[in-house]
């Protein structure tokens, strides 16, 4: 399970206490938020792609999600860069 790190300033760490009781709390639950959101629009796309092909659809979200093919944010700007004129 991957692990992330974020450093923050001093005058940004003041400014989360003024939103965020529990700071490491709200950041966990930022970024779950955001991933729950991806995570429901690749979804939604694959279960409409299977059925739209005949199959049937099975698994958790989760299993779903990892065994979509999923176009990365970094693909997705490398292929938008090169199709740029």
């Amino acid at each position: 399970m991957p692990t992330y790190t974020v450093t923050i300033t001093d005058a940004e760490d003041k400014a989360l206490g003024a939103v965020a009781v529990d700071k490491q709390e709200w950041i966990n639950n930022a970024v779950k938020m955001r991933c729950k959101n991806s995570m429901d629009k690749i979804v939604a796309s694959e279960v409409q792609r299977i059925r739209e092909s005949g199959g049937t659809v099975s698994g958790t979200d989760s299993e779903i999600v990892m065994a979509a093919t999923v176009e990365t944010a970094a693909e997705r700007n490398t292929r938008i860069q090169s199709e740029l004129p």
